[in-house]
């Protein structure tokens, strides 16, 4: 089992042409991911070619990509002032799953093509993020893939290099699926939506959740965890010694008195029920002693 994307996941990348686009679909690709097609009105017609032998199509637009193909997922690697057309693009078409890897799009756009998602029944992944994998079937995104496999384990993160870290240190036990949600104040898809799934999934055992300061979403997913969550939960938030008041990093990574700091995030989850390791290692090691105990 896995959620939001499986190895029957056909894929989409808008942007595919352009050199991130393939970069990362080259990555994908040896990874196991089912690309079907890549979006660019001015490269439509064209066959892009590939390791091991492997062309893929280039379609003028998402609606003509997933007519042809039956996609049903997108990935957008497209420069943030183009990345409200595409995501809106591949909503008009109907696409279920879009995932947004680019950084810096603006919070305006995000909030426009967020909305109109919303209300289309299209679920978003991003902006701003690694992507998600369930190793062993699928990647979308730049996780890379050969520092984990499959398990029992289900991961979601704010930040993409905690993932990896993650993905890495219980690589042993291994992930159901593991999804970057992204650091900016908006993202399409929250800690509650991959909470609720991973509760839901019946091969996910555990969860590791990954926060950071800023914002409410930690102190709202130690809410909902206590209401619905009946997995063992293990979680780690970023930003213990982060100046108040100074933006860290991430858009939506800003401290304002208490509000949105470490300290406050890890109390509102340890109520919760939730063990919080003071470190990504021992936030690790605290789930390995609750699935070995």
């Amino acid at each position: 089992m896995a959620i939001f994307l499986t190895k029957d996941s056909k894929v989409v990348v808008q942007g595919m042409t352009g050199s991130e686009g393939m970069k990362h679909t080259t990555r994908m690709l040896a990874s196991g991911t089912q690309i079907v097609g890549g979006v660019n009105p001015r490269k439509a017609g064209e066959q892009v070619a590939f390791p091991d032998d492997v062309t893929i199509p280039v379609f003028g637009s998402v609606a003509d990509a997933m007519a042809e193909t039956g996609a049903d997922v997108s990935v957008v690697f497209v420069p943030p002032a183009f990345t409200k057309a595409a995501v809106i693009e591949a909503v008009d078409a109907g696409m279920p799953l879009v995932v947004i890897i680019t950084e810096g799009v603006p919070v305006a756009d995000t909030a426009e093509f967020f909305s109109y998602a919303t209300e289309k029944g299209t679920r978003l992944i991003g902006p701003n993020c690694p992507g998600l994998i369930t190793p062993g079937q699928s990647n979308v995104g730049i996780t890379p893939a050969t520092i984990t496999g499959p398990g029992k384990i289900g991961l979601v993160s704010k930040s993409g290099t905690l993932t990896y870290q993650m993905l890495f240190e219980l690589r042993d036990i291994g992930f159901t699926t593991a999804v970057g949600i992204g650091g900016d104040p908006i993202v399409g898809t929250t800690h509650i939506d991959c909470l609720e799934a991973f509760q839901n999934d019946p091969e996910t055992e555990a969860i590791v959740m990954i926060g950071e300061i800023g914002g409410d979403a930690e102190e709202r997913a130690a809410a909902y965890i206590k209401e619905h969550v009946t997995k063992p939960v293990v979680g780690y938030v970023a930003g213990f010694e982060a100046p108040e008041g100074k933006t860290m990093g991430h858009a939506g990574a800003i401290v304002s008195g208490s509000a949105g700091t470490a300290q406050a995030k890890k109390e509102a989850l340890e109520a919760a029920g939730v063990k919080v390791g003071k470190t990504p290692s021992e936030t690790a090691r605290l789930m390995r002693e609750i699935l070995q105990g």
